[in-house]
């Protein structure tokens, strides 16, 4: 695959360790910042252009990978569909629903393949849980916990548009638990309704939230915590906590840390102990599930079909991340209502 990308940030620079990897060619980038653009390919290869656009019209780019910040995606996206170029954005894939829906159904009308980085999904640990809770290993699900207890640097939140409403959308919640609420919701299914509680500006001068705490309530009867913070130092690796009536599951970063199950059977769980996380630092995470993920999204791309992690899967996270959002601007519960 050849690959344009769009922003040349750390997230781009580990997209293109990933894409180096797996025998992935970056043929073209682009930057509002063209010394940055020409930092990345003196290092990454490729080619500097002038803009979307131009990166777009070039007949040897198969795909664009946006590693924007969030605020500009849309437009990115509409320009791809001009070009009938297929398009894979960061997390979150908006910074609100209106704009995620708008990135759907500009994708659908042009006939290109949208993807959302997600790349936990393909972590060893969530496929082998996936395929777990669907055998009914842990019973019926009584429970599901996300913490996501983190530090970020005054130096982090010093660039530009960093924690603000407009740029990103959020703070903690929609910018680094976005992966924990998007793997509850594919590990448990539909949210049925949340409340919530946060801090703006905890610990750093921002004006979105930098510790936010919510309650679940799963479709299926199961409840949950979700719990983000950008405010603790050190940092902590991520958890999710799954207890169903038949035993218990903990993911530590990126690993399976527990498997507590009565009378168990099947494949030998992948326990592991040593798991890497973007506790303290953001680019301290694995290689791996990021590969597997954009594997998974040539693959749809050579064959027609919709990725693992497509426009609609980044659109029901952010569905539940708006409406904690609006729990905690009314202290009032709102239901998640997915479309």
């Amino acid at each position: 695959m050849r690959v344009g990308i769009v922003g040349t940030g750390a997230i781009a620079r580990l997209h293109a360790r990933a894409y180096r990897n797996l025998g992935f060619s970056v043929r073209a980038v682009t930057d509002v910042n063209a010394a940055a653009a020409q930092h990345f390919v003196a290092e990454h290869g490729g080619e500097v252009v002038a803009d979307v656009d131009a990166l777009c019209a070039r007949a040897d780019v198969d795909y664009v990978d946006v590693c924007t910040l969030p605020n500009v995606r849309l437009q990115i996206v509409e320009i791809c569909a001009t070009y009938r170029k297929h398009v894979q954005v960061q997390k979150p894939i908006a910074t609100t629903v209106e704009r995620a829906r708008r990135m759907i159904d500009v994708a659908t009308a042009a006939g290109i393949v949208l993807g959302v980085v997600s790349q936990h999904r393909f972590d060893e640990s969530s496929r082998f849980l996936e395929q777990a809770i669907e055998a009914g290993r842990l019973g019926r699900i009584l429970q599901c916990d996300a913490y996501v207890k983190w530090h970020r640097t005054d130096e982090y939140y010093g660039r530009p548009g960093k924690g603000s409403w407009e740029v990103e959308g959020g703070g903690a919640l929609i910018n680094q638990a976005i992966h924990q609420v998007d793997l509850v919701r594919w590990l448990i299914g539909p949210v049925a309704e949340v409340w919530g509680t946060w801090q703006l500006g905890a610990a750093h001068r921002i004006e979105s939230e930098d510790n936010l705490s919510a309650l679940l309530r799963f479709a299926n009867g199961a409840t949950g915590v979700i719990q983000a913070s950008t405010a603790f130092w050190p940092g902590y690796p991520e958890r999710i906590e799954i207890h169903g009536t038949k035993g218990t599951a903990v993911v530590t970063g990126d690993r399976l840390t527990t498997w507590d199950v009565q009378d168990d059977s099947g494949s030998t769980p992948p326990i592991a102990q040593q798991a890497a996380s973007g506790a303290s630092d953001p680019m301290a995470i694995s290689l791996e599930p990021f590969e597997r993920q954009f594997t998974d999204f040539a693959e749809a791309i050579r064959t027609g079909r919709t990725p693992a992690v497509g426009g609609r899967e980044g659109l029901v996270a952010l569905e539940i991340v708006e409406a904690i959002y609006q729990a905690c601007r009314t202290g009032e519960r709102q239901a998640v209502v997915e479309q």
